[in-house]
């Protein structure tokens, strides 16, 4: 197998339109044999007329106390994210993390990586204080910043973060903070 591609190359910059042509063949490379093509798919096990939508934080509420698993609730915290279709459907929830009874890591490659594989148009976040408290730490709301800048780059917006207890929620769309 060999490849071919055209790379510029400018020997000063008046020839910057210069163009030097390489081949490789990677037939006889030793390690040709232990390359792997990476394919991607997603398969909905619901139709798209039978997926949920979401209108307020209250619907992305109830959906989270679906995702979010009654007895770890109140002991550790979990990072959880709902894509969202163009219409604001439900794609899937995924847990990006669990952690202890005061930290979760929001990984923000992993995160847009998902978000990236599934095509999602927007996302909801997610994450439960075991302790009760639905105030968001300066914590909270510096991660939601970071990924709120990185979904305007990757026009993926990030339309809310919800806090979540067993007893209610905190939206930051809803209190401004987002």
């Amino acid at each position: 197998m060999s490849y071919t591609c055209s790379i510029n190359k400018p020997n000063n910059t008046a020839q910057a339109t210069n163009l030097t042509t390489m081949r490789v063949d990677l037939g006889n490379h030793k390690n040709s044999g232990n390359i792997t093509e990476i394919q991607a798919s997603y398969k909905s096990k619901v139709k798209a007329s039978e997926r949920v939508k979401i209108s307020s934080s209250r619907d992305a509420y109830q959906t989270l106390m679906y995702a979010y698993e009654a007895d770890k609730i109140e002991m550790r915290e979990e990072f959880i994210i709902i894509l969202l279709n163009r219409a604001n459907k439900i794609l899937g929830w995924v847990q990006i993390s669990e952690g202890g009874v005061s930290g979760t890591v929001a990984d923000s490659k992993l995160i847009f990586g998902i978000a990236l594989q599934m095509q999602a148009s927007a996302m909801i976040l997610s994450h439960n204080h075991p302790s009760g408290n639905l105030k968001p730490s300066d914590t909270d709301i510096k991660t939601t910043d970071k990924l709120k800048e990185s979904g305007q780059i990757l026009d993926i917006p990030i339309l809310d973060h919800l806090i979540c207890t067993p007893e209610g929620y905190t939206s930051m769309a809803d209190e401004g903070l987002l």
